[in-house]
């Protein structure tokens, strides 16, 4: 039986639909991210399942707990990391978690062992006596990390754990996700950061409050249909520009100094669409056809349904 399992999940906020219907499962152990732009419901859906927000309709089960009926049961059993965590900026990173040991109930005669391997994996140990509000927003993350887990969770909430977190404190936070995923706990993330994605087991892509794609992050990649093309060019913006006027139909992206244009047709090839944009005075440097990353994957299928008007209000 999964650990998360999600039916026809629904959630409207007057006239804005926030979900739309969506239907998933989450197996135990596996870190499970939801992907996706601001507004397209994945905080929602994160407060739902946290048992915090009730849906309009549908249901969701979490630990075999049910989120509506079973309320207080999901939340003995998760630990929910949001994006504005409360920390107490006056308290010492020992105090906090003193706080939450108290609230959670933790036995006071366990928590010296909990402490020791939370502080321990997130490098957190030397600096037991430091007041909260004096951490850096990394370090801030991972107290508030150790936090959520002092009460041993099964399953952890994480919304946009890295949201405005410098790049190296997020690569420390993803291999803290990866150790808690050795300890069997079942993660699920919230991101918009599509590298992000990467780590996870599987990714649903979230937009306008409807899950438009689940699998793995190479089975994802795989339902992009057609052949990727990548342009090197001294003027993306502008042969870009020139690319959509002769091929409206089909998918191009600019990506710093490189074009992915999405060919849909086996007719249209990487010379002849090199020439069209010699023909029009443009320098092709490099063409190439190469693997699509999530990234062009997400922008595709989210345009593919925009043009067909399969989205909903966000």
């Amino acid at each position: 039986m999964p650990i998360i399992r999600v039916e026809n999940l629904v959630k409207e906020f007057g006239s804005i639909k926030a979900l739309a219907g969506v239907t998933l499962q989450v197996k135990e152990g596996e870190v499970f991210g939801i992907v996706g732009p601001d507004g397209a419901g994945k905080t929602t859906c994160m407060r739902i399942l946290s048992s915090i927000l009730n849906p309009t309709s549908g249901d969701a089960w979490v630990n075999g707990f049910n989120v509506l009926k079973d309320s207080e049961k999901v939340k003995e059993c998760i630990g929910y990391l949001s994006q504005r965590f409360g920390l107490y900026p006056d308290l010492t990173v020992q105090e906090n978690l003193d706080f939450y040991a108290d609230l959670f109930g933790v036995p006071v005669a366990d928590r010296p062992v909990i402490y020791k391997r939370l502080l321990s994996f997130s490098n957190m140990e030397p600096f037991r006596k430091r007041l909260a509000g004096n951490l850096s927003g990394g370090m801030k993350q991972k107290l508030a990390l150790a936090c959520a887990l002092v009460h041993s969770p099964t399953v952890l909430f994480l919304d946009e754990p890295t949201n405005g977190v410098d790049p190296v404190s997020r690569r420390d936070f993803w291999r803290i996700i990866s150790k808690l995923r050795q300890e069997k706990i079942t993660v699920f993330v919230t991101t918009a950061y599509l590298d992000e994605a990467e780590r996870c087991n599987r990714i649903g892509f979230l937009h306008n409050g409807q899950l438009i794609a689940t699998g793995t992050p190479e089975e994802i990649k795989q339902m992009l249909p057609g052949t990727l093309l990548e342009l090197q060019t001294f003027n993306a913006r502008g042969a870009a520009q020139c690319l959509k006027s002769q091929y409206a139909n089909e998918n191009i992206t600019i990506f710093g100094d490189r074009i992915h244009f999405l060919c849909s047709s086996k007719d249209i090839t990487s010379d002849l669409v090199v020439n069209a944009l010699r023909n029009h005075g443009f320098v092709v440097a490099n063409a190439r056809t190469i693997t699509p990353s999530l990234e062009d994957v997400f922008i595709a299928t989210v345009e593919r349904l925009d043009k067909k008007g399969g989205s909903s209000n966000g």
